[in-house]
C-alpha cells in the first residue's frame, strides 16, 4: 500500500488530497483546502507550509505529487504560484517524502481523459473514481486528482519496467 499526498498549490487556496494506492485500486483517505486568504503574502506562504506540515504529520504519506507551474497570463501570478509550490515542496521535503511533479494537462488527462477538461469535470470524475458521495471543493478535488494521476503513472511505469526485465505478468 502506497500513501500519496497530492497538492494543487495556490497562493489563496491550496488543495490537498490523500489516497492509498495498491496495484490498480485507489482509496480516499482525506482531502481539504488550505485557505490562505488575501493578506500579507509571506504570511500566506507560512500558512501553506504549516498546513502541509501538519497534514503530513497526521497522515504520513510515502510520496507527494504536485502540479507544475503553468504559463499564466500574468507573470506576477506565475511567480506567486511558484512560491506557493515552493512552500508546499519544502514542507513535504522536511519529512523526507519523495516529490513528483505533473503538468496540469497530464493530470486532467489521467483523471478525465482529456487535457483541456474543466474544473467541474475534474470534480465529478474524482468523486466517481473515489466513490465519494458529497461534492468536493474544487481545489481539494484538484489535489486528489494530482494524487490519482501519480498513482496511475506509478503503476504504469512499474509495469513497463517489469515488461523490459521479462518479469511482467497480467494482474
Amino acid at each position: 500500500m502506497l500513501r500519496i499526498i497530492g497538492i494543487d498549490p495556490g497562493s489563496r487556496f491550496t488543495g490537498v488530497g490523500i489516497i492509498d494506492a495498491h496495484k490498480q485500486q485507489i482509496k480516499h483517505i482525506h482531502h481539504e483546502t488550505i485557505r490562505c486568504g488575501t493578506g500579507d503574502f509571506p504570511e500566506r506562504l507560512g500558512l501553506i507550509f504549516s498546513g502541509i506540515n501538519d497534514i503530513i504529520k497526521q497522515y504520513n504519506p510515502h510520496e507527494m505529487a504536485i502540479e507544475t507551474v503553468f504559463m499564466a497570463k500574468n507573470a506576477q501570478s506565475a511567480i506567486k504560484l511558484g512560491q506557493a509550490r515552493g512552500a508546499a515542496i519544502c514542507a513535504t521535503y522536511a519529512h523526507s517524502v519523495k516529490v513528483h511533479e505533473y503538468a496540469p494537462k497530464a493530470i486532467k488527462q489521467a483523471v478525465v481523459g482529456k487535457g483541456g477538461a474543466a474544473k467541474t469535470q475534474v470534480q465529478y470524475m474524482v468523486g466517481l473514481l473515489l466513490n465519494l458521495q458529497q461534492k468536493i471543493q474544487e481545489d481539494a478535488a484538484d489535489g486528489l486528482a494530482v494524487a490519482i494521476c501519480h498513482a496511475n503513472n506509478r503503476w504504469t511505469q512499474e509495469h513497463i519496467i517489469a515488461g523490459r526485465t521479462g518479469h511482467w505478468r497480467k494482474l
